[in-house]
């Protein structure tokens, strides 16, 4: 997926990015399928799709938790996939994840303190002890956690303090890339908003890097620079926030945006877009689009052959010919 744009070069670029899992004697499950991307240093991806659709298993590929089964993984032009973990070990310094459940992803026996200056003394960050403790407290005022809490332990704090630990404890070694899978969708929608704007905060002050997971629309709408809308481990479509929004092309995105609730009486009268049919099963998959059994522009030639990414127009990638023989020329 090449752009007739020029671009500075990426602080993280995915190239032909593959996970599949073994199921059963010669069957692959195809959780993420050929995924391409380049991402700006200091903006966000916001990766968006029905649940299944692989968004996570991309997050988690992407920072090699999980080892890709083909593709390349390029951070600051290096690519990471053939490292092994002593080598990955400086890399993950700079790269971070943020998990969905704030308190699952936190072990219930260490404090506030013990669990921000972990990721410091795994990585033997600071060989005098004042300095650790320096650098968790002014993490801790930067993410909004008051010094009172240091002893605290996660059972007695909220959802957005538990959340707040966790985005902590991915700052705190400095990182330039963060991958944020979900991390306000367990959280109350007043509560919601403060972690956003943190985030966003957060960025414009240090130039993060976020690959932002969820599957709320209009959450992706206010943290994007760009948007990649994903259909059974696929990329059907890519472009930026505002453009996606204004100008969606492939029918899956359609969809979705028809399914954001408008908070208007009025919109009662809108005619909703309802996606029938069955969904394709990620099992050694044919070749064609994956959404075609539910999609009502399907033609033949949406099965049999593999659908690729196109640029319609300046970085909007679609993967749907029926719907680019339908633009303006």
């Amino acid at each position: 997926m090449e752009s007739r744009t020029d671009q500075i070069a990426p602080i993280l670029e995915l190239k032909h990015l593959k996970k599949y899992y073994r199921v059963g004697k010669n069957q692959n499950l195809h959780a993420v399928d050929d995924i391409n991307a380049r991402i700006a240093r200091g903006t966000t991806l916001g990766v968006v799709g029905e649940s299944g659709c692989g968004k996570t298993t991309l997050g988690r590929t992407i920072l090699k938790l999980i080892e890709p089964t083909d593709g390349q993984i390029l951070f600051e032009g290096v690519d990471i996939v053939p490292l092994r973990q002593k080598q990955m070990k400086l890399f993950r310094q700079s790269m971070q994840i943020i998990f969905q459940d704030p308190y699952s992803s936190l072990n219930p026996r260490k404090s506030v303190f013990e669990t921000i200056a972990t990721p410091l003394i795994v990585n033997k960050v600071f060989k005098d002890k004042k300095e650790m403790e320096k650098r968790v407290r002014s993490i801790m005022d930067t993410c909004g956690l008051t010094r009172r809490l240091e002893n605290a332990y996660p059972h007695e704090l909220d959802g957005g303090r538990r959340q707040r630990i966790g985005i902590a404890r991915a700052l705190v070694l400095d990182p330039k890339v963060i991958v944020c899978d979900e991390p306000v969708s367990a959280l109350d929608v007043s509560i919601q908003a403060q972690i956003l704007n943190l985030l966003m905060d957060l960025q414009d002050e240090t130039g993060l890097t976020y690959i932002f997971i969820t599957h709320d629309l209009s959450v992706v709408k206010h943290i994007s620079d760009s948007i990649m809308v994903m259909y059974l481990g696929q990329c059907v479509e890519q472009a930026p926030s505002k453009e996606l929004f204004i100008n969606p092309i492939h029918p899956y995105t359609k969809a979705l945006l028809a399914a954001i609730p408008i908070p208007d009486i009025r919109s009662r009268k809108t005619k909703m877009e309802l996606i029938r049919g069955e969904l394709s099963s990620p099992i050694d998959p044919e070749p064609g689009c994956r959404f075609a059994p539910r999609c009502t522009y399907a033609e033949p030639s949406c099965s049999g052959q593999e659908i690729a990414l196109h640029e319609i127009s300046a970085n909007h990638f679609v993967a749907c010919p029926v719907m680019e023989r339908m633009l303006p020329q």
